[in-house]
């Protein structure tokens, strides 16, 4: 991605994260930049369009992280250890696209139709291990469907926990996460 592009990329990013897609103008985000309206729209076309390539990027790069992370692991539980420490981290890692994500998964708007698919895309491959887990005996029957949203929503949690406290001790989390749900989920 070009230097100026990527400025405009982060410079909104944090700006949609700190005060929403609708209270972010064009003008702000050009002056936070530095650059003439001209030079934005170079390389975006319009404010959504930044917003659409902000949320298809960070949620492709978190599902990515996941992706590679799991094909290394041997067994389903091991799988989800992943998983739920690849969302600890993404939280440090992309903290204003989740942030940017979550604020608009809610409504009818394009941009929350957006938000909701990726979240549901990365969710049905977190279902997928599930159901390959279970059907291979490596963990105990349930509805993947559920147990793949409860695990999403760990990153929700986590990511109100974080503007909570201000404190993300990563390791903390994850071992809680890993006595409460991922222990239960093991068999006997």
């Amino acid at each position: 991605m070009k230097k100026t592009k990527r400025k405009i990329f982060e410079t909104s990013m944090k700006l949609f994260s700190e005060k929403g897609y609708e209270a972010t103008s064009i003008e702000e985000i050009t002056a936070t930049v530095g650059v003439a309206k001209g030079t934005l729209y170079y390389h975006f076309a319009s404010k959504e369009e930044i917003f659409n390539f902000l949320v298809e990027e960070g949620m492709k790069l978190l599902k990515n992280s996941m992706e590679i992370k799991t094909s290394k692991c041997d067994n389903t539980i091991d799988k989800l250890k992943a998983v739920v420490l690849i969302q600890l981290k993404g939280i440090k890692k992309y903290e204003n696209v989740l942030t940017i994500v979550m604020s608009q998964v809610w409504g009818n708007e394009k941009r929350n139709v957006l938000c909701k698919q990726k979240v549901m895309e990365y969710i049905a491959v977190v279902q997928k291990i599930i159901e390959q887990g279970m059907q291979k005996g490596d963990i105990k029957q349930c509805d993947s469907e559920v147990l793949a949203c409860e695990i999403f929503s760990l990153t929700c949690s986590s990511l109100i926990y974080r503007r909570k406290t201000q404190e993300f001790d990563i390791e903390k989390l994850y071992q809680e996460y890993e006595k409460i749900l991922l222990d239960k989920l093991q068999l006997a």
